[in-house]
């Protein structure tokens, strides 16, 4: 009786050392040891070998590459909770299933959301940087230097109010705000009174009367730049806006002119519109103390990592086994 065959198993990046292990224990796996970024030349070689790519959300795997795949490309089990940059429908049309890995992010993202509105509002960048970059140069404690403003009381508007927008609302509620939501349907009674939170059907409605903006929807067609120049001009003056969700939801562009104008308070940005790369000016607004920005690490946690292999393993696993992966991403269209 001889064995069965482990799959190829390709990843493009580097996975904590706990996951790569337990890969290469259980599959035919190709590490990226070093996390150098694969090349569309490098993935186009892959897929016309491997039985399965994992892949995360700085590969772009676009139906050109999924349409060059070899016969045996079977799954797709990305290491990612969003599947913006998989065209979930060309692999659909080539019998290639999709996976992600959800609702492991859920309270790492919602912690960094609201790191980001207190970094915000009570500025603490721009309190730590006159300890390190100017040593020496605090004369002390002072009645109006530095001022921020309080956390409670204020209204939060949740653009968004899946798993991570009432993960962040529970917080927010927490530290004494008031919860507004806009989704495209009302929660649950249950999950609305415990909340406490009003709904609103009108984005428009809502973004004129709250104090924070938090937006926590996934990025779809739907939602590319939802967050408009438009939208954004209807924010209050003493209003801040956080996004931990994904850059082209907000139009950047817009979003950098209120700043420079002082028509809206502050940014909290862990995201951006084309990662890796980040607008200059939105850098020297940063160092103007209009913006906080983070380099994309809403869901950067030991555990949450952790937590994402596992579910790409499972994936993996099950779908070798001839099951449904419990993570199936299913296409808009065939």
């Amino acid at each position: 009786m001889t064995a069965r065959k482990k799959p190829k198993v390709y990843i493009t990046r580097k996975l904590p050392d706990a996951v790569e292990t337990r890969m290469r224990e259980l599959f035919e796996a190709e590490l990226n040891i070093d996390d150098v970024p694969r090349s569309p030349e490098q993935l186009l070689a892959a897929v016309k070998t491997a039985d399965v790519l994992v892949p995360t959300v700085t590969d772009r795997i676009d139906s050109a590459l999924i349409e060059a795949a070899g016969p045996q490309l079977k799954l797709i089990a990305s290491f990612s909770n969003g599947v913006d940059h998989i065209d979930v429908d060309a692999a659909a049309r080539r019998g290639i299933t999709v996976t992600n890995t959800p609702n492991v992010l859920t309270e790492d993202t919602a912690d960094m959301t609201m790191v980001l509105i207190f970094a915000v509002l009570r500025r603490l960048i721009e309190g730590s940087r006159v300890l390190t970059e100017d040593p020496g140069s605090w004369a002390g404690w002072s009645p109006t230097w530095m001022l921020g403003r309080r956390i409670g009381g204020k209204r939060i508007g949740i653009v968004g109010m899946g798993r991570i927008g009432t993960a962040v609302a529970r917080r927010a509620k927490a530290f004494g705000l008031s919860i507004h939501y806009h989704n495209r349907k009302r929660v649950n009674p249950a999950t609305e009174e415990e909340l406490e939170a009003t709904y609103w059907d009108s984005l428009d409605q809502m973004l004129a009367r709250v104090d924070i903006v938090s937006v926590n929807c996934p990025s779809t067609p739907a939602t590319f730049h939802l967050l408009s120049a438009r939208r954004l001009a209807l924010m209050q003056p003493s209003s801040i806006i956080v996004n931990t969700a994904r850059g082209d939801i907000i139009d950047e562009a817009a979003l950098i002119q209120l700043l420079k104008d002082g028509r809206i308070a502050g940014a909290g940005l862990d995201v951006f519109s084309n990662e890796p790369l980040v607008n200059p000016k939105l850098l020297k607004l940063a160092q103007e103390g209009k913006a906080v920005l983070l380099p994309h690490m809403g869901s950067a946690t030991v555990e949450g990592r952790i937590d994402m292999g596992d579910k790409v393993i499972i994936n993996i696993r099950t779908f070798f086994d001839g099951h449904r992966p419990p993570n199936r991403v299913l296409p808009s269209r065939l």
